[in-house]
């Protein structure tokens, strides 16, 4: 079979390079461009499977347009070519733009190494025989680190991380409902990779939806698909996510985020086993195990009846709890070794050293991010520390070591406060603005305030 052709348009050389080392090693054929001028002379010479095409190319251009008039032109040159399309300045408006232009996906930068390889995966689907989807289903298995972590990558042998390991080990061979608990940054994404990949469902796809993320007007054309022509913008067919995600898992991360008239939406789904794409006359009926997380008390939601109860049945056969990192502080020592130690290879800085002291610096913070908050201090401790034993005294917006300078200045307070969220959630904006308390929208114009890229 032939290599899928990939073709990547974005002028940071960087994005250019990463992208390409990263995707090559799954076998795609990757080409590279800088100039989108180029672009329409490449795709002439040779069709392109997918592309992924930047949203700005001008400096201080952050509106997209340009990535819609290039996106509109690659379509003009080659109809069947399926576009992804990146940006560093994403929102709501924008990715509607894109998708009702054409294109099949809408990826933020910095991506996640999954979601990437997911959209990718996704549109390959689309493009290929039933023969070749098989290839890529299989592939799954191998898109990287970020997709397939391995089973004990659930670090920890305090005695309620040995029972969710236990309980992992228990239920993912069956193929319950699982319904992921926990505060943000204590792992749910990896739990629910672990109990694919311990399931009979392995050698199909993960498939990740981040349901907080999808905007209502784009909520059934995403999850459940659209027929070409169904209405403005939809030039061709597009299957949903649970059906890319047949005989699969589906992961419906952020799931307590969901408004009221999408969970309806998706009761009925759930019900029926059986999805109808958008201008459809006809159902496809749907194979998939489906595990949701949520850092919102969905309980108490249910009572407040802000979240349907029938949904919550369908969603919970089994409810995993994670304990938040405050509640395995015997952990601490063995996740700052492992995340010291990728970040030393990472970073060419080999040979550093936690003391005792800085240990114990570790062990009485609270960390309100959990362990992703961990990992990205123990990152920043490496980046920063210029001796041979990490201190984390002279990190200033991390909490840990309890010497940061205090201001009283508002605006200076709200920007750290917006810096350390971001950062906290890898720059995940609506898990960000989840933690500040506030909507994706208010938290875009505060790091506009604030010159936050």
């Amino acid at each position: 079979m032939a290599q899928p052709k990939i073709l990547i348009i974005d002028d940071d050389h960087d994005v250019l390079l990463t992208a390409r080392m990263f995707l090559e090693q799954f076998e795609f054929d990757v080409t590279v461009l800088s100039d989108p001028e180029k672009s329409i002379v490449q795709i002439k010479k040779e069709h392109y499977d997918v592309i992924l095409l930047d949203m700005n190319f001008q400096r201080g251009k952050t509106e997209g347009t340009e990535g819609i008039r290039w996106l509109e032109i690659i379509r003009e040159h080659d109809p069947q070519t399926v576009v992804i399309l990146m940006t560093a300045f994403g929102d709501v408006e924008l990715a509607v733009k894109g998708i009702r232009a054409g294109a099949f996906d809408f990826i933020l930068k910095p991506w996640q190494n999954a979601k990437l390889h997911a959209s990718i995966l996704s549109a390959l689907k689309l493009q290929h025989t039933n023969q070749e989807k098989e290839k890529y289903r299989n592939m799954a298995l191998t898109l990287g680190e970020d997709v397939d972590l391995p089973f004990m990558q659930i670090l920890g042998t305090s005695d309620v991380i040995e029972k969710l390991k236990e309980n992992i080990r228990i239920i993912a061979p069956t193929d319950a409902s699982v319904l992921i608990l926990g505060e943000n940054g204590t792992g749910k994404e990896m739990v629910a990779r672990s109990i694919h990949r311990l399931s009979d469902r392995k050698q199909g796809i993960f498939m990740g939806v981040d349901m907080g993320a999808i905007p209502e007007t784009l909520f059934e054309s995403e999850l459940f698909g659209h027929q070409k022509g169904s209405f403005t913008g939809a030039i061709q067919d597009k299957p949903g996510r649970f059906e890319l995600a047949e005989n699969g898992s589906l992961f419906l991360d952020e799931i307590g985020n969901l408004p009221v008239t999408m969970q309806t939406k998706l009761l009925t789904v759930l019900e029926q086993r059986n999805i109808r794409r958008i201008g459809a006359g006809t159902g496809v009926p749907i194979d998939i195990r489906l595990i949701s997380a949520t850092n919102q008390p969905i309980h108490k939601m249910v009572e407040e009846g802000s979240f349907r109860r029938d949904l919550l049945y369908r969603l919970n056969t089994i409810e995993l709890m994670i304990p938040p990192l405050r509640d395995r502080v015997d952990d601490i020592p063995l996740l700052a070794e492992h995340f010291l130690s990728e970040a030393c290879r990472k970073y060419g800085k080999p040979g550093l050293e936690i003391g005792k002291r800085s240990l114990k610096q570790l062990q009485q913070y609270h960390w309100p991010g959990n362990v992703r908050e961990l990992q990205n201090t123990m990152v920043r401790a490496v980046i920063m520390g210029e001796d041979k034993q990490v201190r984390f005294d002279q990190l200033g917006a991390t909490g840990v070591g309890g010497t940061a300078s205090i201001t009283l200045n508002i605006k200076e307070n709200e920007k750290s406060l917006i810096q350390k969220a971001l950062l906290t959630n890898r720059g995940n904006v609506t898990r960000a603005a989840a933690d500040l308390g506030i909507d994706r929208n208010a938290l875009y114009r505060r790091m506009k305030k604030h010159g936050i890229q």
